[in-house]
């Protein structure tokens, strides 16, 4: 018995390793479904589209984007947490659904770390902070002093409560010791279309949904939450530009990245980093990231895991400062 055991080790380890060889060359021969949490129009939704395209091209495998928004992106999440393990549901997780939310939700139906295994880290998108354009101020400056004389008279749309954009302008909030009344929405294209309507006077969130917006004057973009200026808006300061008190350093970017449910094989997630970093490098989706003032960020799973677990320590604080709760 004690010799037969090396070879029933042996054996298993070579099927291991065949099969493990068979889901890499086999994989993708069906469709692929990226899940976008949120609604249509905004910065994940673009990032899916995007990527999705560029796989179908180079492998010939449909890739289907849907929408399931709701509760800050953490429906759709879990529905991908819940998904079979075998890389043909994905979730083009952000800063909310992957960090924040943790610390926003007591009852969170999944877990960042358990529920998913990282596949790459796709982009990090400046949040633009804008207001419509009937709102009297022309600059940041001018923003923080008509809100600290009218407390509670201005309304800013988010994607939902613990959304990145939610917890941007709570951020921007306790910088600059104002308050602004928070409105949250089904997904940032509908905050976004009401901001342009005037139901609300101020939107913090991705750079692609407002681009459009603000260069056709629909809004007025009055600064970036990057370190640096964006090349679509380069006449666009920073907030950490504005001269305003607390808002020096400021940075409150967004960033995305695929996941899959935990579980799903090794070897195909090292393929879907594979498609999704050479997705990235393809020029003409490197041109169009910048166009939409993101920058491409291609990663291995390891270091997207890592980016994970910091921005939950990092925004802990945060939420908890600011008194973010789930409805």
């Amino acid at each position: 018995m004690n010799m037969i055991k090396p070879y029933l080790l042996c054996a298993v380890a070579a099927f291991v390793t065949a099969l493990s060889a068979w889901a890499d060359t086999a994989y993708p021969n069906k469709p692929i479904r990226i899940v976008v949490p949120f609604t249509p129009g905004g910065s994940p939704d673009i990032l899916a589209r995007t990527i999705g395209q560029k796989i179908t091209e180079s492998t010939g495998t449909s890739v289907l984007v849907e929408n399931i928004a709701g509760a800050g992106g953490t429906v759709g999440a879990d529905r991908v947490a819940k998904a079979a393990p075998d890389g043909y549901t994905l979730l083009m997780g952000h800063v909310g659904t992957l960090a924040v939310a943790t610390s926003v939700y007591p009852h969170l139906p999944y877990d960042p770390l358990k529920s998913f295994v990282p596949v790459s880290w796709v982009a990090r998108v400046p949040n633009v902070l804008a207001v419509n354009p009937a709102l009297p101020v022309k600059n940041v400056a001018e923003l923080v002093s008509y809100l600290q004389a009218n407390p509670g008279k201005v309304n800013y749309g988010s994607g939902g409560n613990g959304s990145a954009a939610h917890l941007a302008t709570e951020y921007f909030k306790m910088a600059t010791q104002t308050f602004v009344v928070h409105v949250p929405y089904r997904g940032t294209a509908p905050s976004v279309t009401d901001a342009v309507a005037g139901q609300i006077q101020m939107v913090f969130t991705g750079a692609p949904a407002i681009i459009p917006m603000a260069k056709s004057g629909k809004l007025r973009a009055l600064a970036v939450s990057s370190p640096k200026r964006m090349e679509p808006m380069p006449d666009i300061p920073t907030l950490a530009e504005s001269g305003v008190k607390g808002l020096a350093g400021f940075e409150a970017d967004q960033w995305y990245g695929v996941v899959a449910p935990a579980g799903t094989p090794q070897a195909i997630v090292q393929k879907l980093n594979q498609l999704i970093n050479a997705s990235l490098a393809a020029p003409e989706v490197t041109a169009r990231l910048k166009s939409e003032g993101a920058v491409a960020t291609p990663s291995t799973p390891e270091a997207f895991g890592q980016l994970i677990q910091n921005e939950i320590k990092r925004w802990r604080p945060v939420v908890t400062n600011a008194g973010i709760k789930a409805d």
